[in-house]
């Protein structure tokens, strides 16, 4: 992505739809019809990816970019990420309203100090999650909800985090721990052996 100095991912493409080139894209803007509204898209390596028709499908939309006009070269573009530079996003929302790409990178404190640092957003369906590293522990996932992140400071460059909302200490009225190692393989329902269960 040499183009851009700070980007922002706005969509990911998923699979070919029919057979004039036109593909299924997820899109991380509120409007998902505003994608075409941000000018051109660059891929990681560099390509830049022009929008010449955008509709609603459901949870996606179905894009048909320039130079795309077959289901062969749609399906090679599968997984592609696409961006734009952070400079042409407008900068107008209010003090509580941010990017996702602004969050990355930030402090993660609790009531104790600065306990580790954001390295990635996700939405797997189920709303937003932080990628967390904390102590020397990769890859703890936080809901990104306001009981389990009450404050976020873009300014100060933090979020602060409730360690028990976000599931990162015992919970005291029954014992177990949650989002730690506590999993308990023999308490949990196998199924039927004629299922292939081993109960």
């Amino acid at each position: 992505m040499s183009k851009l100095e700070n980007p922002v991912q706005m969509a990911v493409i998923g699979a070919a739809h029919g057979i004039k080139g036109e593909l299924r894209v997820k899109t991380f803007t509120g409007d998902p019809l505003a994608l075409a509204d941000y000018g051109p898209l660059y891929a990681k390596d560099g390509r830049a990816f022009h929008i010449n028709d955008i509709r609603p499908a459901g949870t996606v939309v179905v894009v048909r970019f320039k130079g795309i006009g077959d289901r062969n070269a749609a399906e090679a573009l599968a997984g592609t990420e696409l961006f734009v530079d952070r400079s042409v996003l407008p900068d107008d929302g209010e003090e509580d309203e941010f990017y996702h790409a602004d969050l990355i990178g930030l402090d993660v404190r609790d009531d104790t100090g600065v306990i580790g640092k954001v390295v990635a957003v996700h939405n797997f369906g189920g709303g937003d999650i932080l990628d967390v590293t904390l102590a020397g522990r990769k890859g703890v996932l936080i809901p990104f909800t306001q009981a389990a992140v009450p404050h976020v400071s873009i300014a100060d460059g933090f979020v602060e985090i409730n360690p028990m909302a976000a599931g990162l200490v015992e919970d005291e009225e029954d014992g177990t721990a949650l989002g730690r190692s506590g999993f308990d393989p023999k308490g949990r329902p196998r199924g039927p052996k004629d299922a292939g269960g081993n109960r």
